[in-house]
């Protein structure tokens, strides 16, 4: 992740709605896929400061509105809108119930951590679309609350059972529970399963991995795929889960796998793998726009590595100083480097042309 800058000089960060010293609206804009002061209002419509671009936006409608976003749409030369939501936005079906005052919070939250995965997708040219697109499955978000945790709670069905809500992905569709933007509530979870980190950010990469197989694997690669994490088939996934549960992982787990949690099913190696090189490509990205050394992303795979075991033992040892948590915790172990060098592979496979990565190799 980079960092922008205001026409008055003031550096924008990649969430900030407003310049703190000049006091501009501040917004993405998704053609020149810069964080920009917005000249115009409202009513006249916004351009884009970038002068290398200039291209005419409005606000979407959930930072107009809602205030949970910061990115623009580009305006057709016609100057009307086509759309309401920004390329993030226009994939959620279900959004918290904003009657409970502490839910807005949560989804600004939420959509923080989702336009940061959004942006390190994009800047890999990784495709995702709605049925409107001709995706199969299509992409959807649904940020849901556990009935149980209203205020009110409404029996569900006709046992008066409370619906609970599971983060996970189906056929497309990431529910995510908002309770894990409750920073309390996530780190019970995080002690509860064991878990070093546990972040949005990281349940975004982990779910959209799984949406990916479904997008790039099934029924297209997956022999390959076999090849380099084993038949999805045998054991069958219910199966691998009970036995995950009931027996724990492997003692040998930190040898072959990027998790503990990945040693469970072959469909959990390539989403925890696929969301450890998500979170490769972001912190060499971000290492590299702040000037902190490395080469980006735009190297080749056995440069990425190199730099990001340097990158991961500075910044361990920084948080160490600081009497914080390593920072970098994944085994990169030769057969754990495979499995990556297998995602690099696959990413270059299905690159969308006119991407910004458009020289990775």
């Amino acid at each position: 992740m980079r960092t922008f800058h205001c026409s008055c000089g003031e550096i924008l960060f990649f969430d900030n709605t407003q310049c703190v010293t000049c006091g501009s609206d501040a917004g993405f804009c998704p053609v020149c896929r810069m964080l920009v002061d917005l000249q115009g209002n409202a009513e006249s419509g916004y351009r884009c400061s970038n002068p290398a671009c200039g291209a005419g936006l409005t606000k979407c409608h959930n930072y107009q509105i809602e205030q949970v976003c910061n990115r623009c749409i580009a305006l057709p030369p016609s100057g009307q809108p086509t759309e309401i939501f920004c390329s993030c936005c226009r994939y959620n079906t279900v959004i918290p119930n904003l009657t409970n005052d502490d839910n807005r919070e949560k989804w600004r939250r939420i959509e923080a951590a989702k336009r940061r995965v959004f942006y390190h997708l994009d800047l890999l040219g990784l495709p995702h679309g709605k049925a409107s697109d001709g995706f199969v499955p299509p992409l959807s978000f649904e940020f849901k609350e556990d009935f149980s945790s209203l205020e009110n709670p409404q029996p569900m069905g006709d046992f008066g059972e409370y619906e609970t809500v599971m983060t996970g992905h189906l056929n497309g569709k990431i529910t995510i529970n908002i309770q894990e933007a409750d920073s309390v509530e996530r780190e019970r979870l995080r002690v509860h399963f064991g878990e070093q980190h546990r972040s949005l950010i990281g349940h975004f990469r982990h779910e959209m991995s799984h949406y990916y197989w479904d997008l790039l694997i099934k029924g297209k690669r997956e022999e390959a795929f076999k090849a380099v994490f084993g038949d999805h088939n045998n054991p069958p996934y219910a199966d691998a889960m009970r036995r995950h549960y009931q027996q724990g992982p492997p003692n040998d787990w930190g040898t072959r796998y990027t998790s503990a949690y990945a040693s469970m099913h072959p469909w959990e190696d390539f989403a925890e793998t696929f969301t450890a090189y998500l979170e490769m490509v972001a912190a060499l990205d971000t290492a590299f726009h702040l000037g902190l050394g490395g080469p980006g992303v735009y190297v080749n795979f056995d440069e990425m590595v190199a730099a990001y075991k340097r990158l991961g033992m500075a910044m361990n040892e920084m948080n160490r100083t600081m009497g914080l948590k390593d920072l970098m915790t994944r085994p990169l172990v030769a057969s754990v480097i495979k499995k990556l060098r297998y995602i690099h592979q696959l990413v270059r496979n299905v690159h969308v042309p006119g991407s910004t990565s458009s020289s990775i190799n």
